[in-house]
């Protein structure tokens, strides 16, 4: 009783195809997908900003290190 059959998601699956039709359904997919890909990029960016950032700092603190020990 507390779970749903077979039945019950074919009358639902039935019922926003009615609702939103087969063409609104697979653009919104597509826009989904869309969305998906554009994040993953976003982070992919993010980690090489991230990375990038790391390494200049790395290299100003060697630089700056090296600039004392001429100085001195």
């Amino acid at each position: 009783m507390g779970s749903l059959s077979i039945w019950h998601w074919l009358l639902v699956i039935l019922v926003v195809v009615l609702l939103f039709g087969r063409g609104k359904i697979s653009d919104l997919m597509g826009d989904v997908a869309k969305g998906i890909k554009s994040f993953k990029k976003g982070m992919a960016d993010d980690t090489e900003a991230a990375s990038d950032d790391k390494a200049k700092s790395l290299e100003q603190s060697a630089e700056t290190k090296v600039g004392d020990k001429v100085n001195s």
